[in-house]
């Protein structure tokens, strides 16, 4: 199975470092870790043509071959750090996987393994959409809760008083009255050749959403681990 007769490559980042949890990507959710899960969910895409895993980490790196994930490559230093941006580890490992595999590739998703709650069929749709849209990239999305959105959001002045962040915040008193908000839940980002390699960006003003309804998580804090194996043992039920 293929898709429009694509090349597509699956990059899984996971760097090492981390300051929110300390090795991250090796943390486990319902004894399996991380990097496993994103495992599981290569598996499932029969339609994909390569993936690799970058990272500059040994011990994560040997995580990964042992649930299948390619590993043919180490990303370099420079690219590992705190300020090392998403495109530059990407460009690096689109490259380099073209070099490895020689061939040219079409297509590249992003697939972190801190999204845990990924599932095989958000990546097809979301690269069916890319595809058959004809746009730059496509990003899985979900809706912003109405406490979090401008409407409700609210200032502290320098007299402490609570303020509305908007001039007519106030007057939302109900959550139909609030616009739509999405946010980007980490679950799937797919790009083509031309909008990263040569235009070195993610976000353009073509990209197509990808609406998810049901709940997910982007684990960055130890709670965020908790929550996921929540939502994970409640969905299995």
């Amino acid at each position: 199975m293929s898709i429009e007769n694509k090349i597509v490559l699956a990059v899984i980042p996971a760097r090492g470092g981390s300051k929110g949890i300390p090795r991250k990507n090796l943390s486990r959710i319902a004894g399996r870790s991380l990097i496993a899960r994103t495992a599981d969910v290569v598996a499932g895409l029969d339609w994909l043509d390569y993936s690799v895993l970058s990272t500059d980490d040994e011990e994560i790196a040997e995580e990964a071959r042992q649930h299948g994930l390619p590993v043919p490559f180490m990303r370099p230093t420079e690219l590992a750090g705190d300020r090392s941006t998403a495109v530059d580890m990407w460009q690096h490992a689109w490259r380099a996987s073209e070099a490895h595999y020689g061939t040219r590739i079409d297509i590249s998703v992003l697939l972190e393994p801190t999204s845990p709650l990924r599932r095989p069929d958000d990546v097809l749709k979301t690269v069916r959409m890319l595809v058959e849209g004809g746009n730059s990239s496509a990003v899985t999305v979900s809706r912003t809760p109405a406490h979090f959105t401008p409407e409700r959001s609210l200032c502290i002045d320098d007299r402490g008083h609570l303020k509305p962040y908007l001039e007519d915040g106030l007057r939302y008193t109900s959550r139909q009255m609030i616009p739509a908000y999405y946010y980007r839940n980490g679950l799937t980002y797919a790009v083509t050749r031309e909008g990263l390699l040569d235009q070195g960006k993610i976000i353009q003003e073509d990209t197509v959403a990808v609406p998810i309804d049901r709940p997910v998580v982007n684990i960055d804090e130890p709670l965020d681990l908790a929550w996921a194996e929540f939502i994970l043992q409640r969905q299995q039920q």
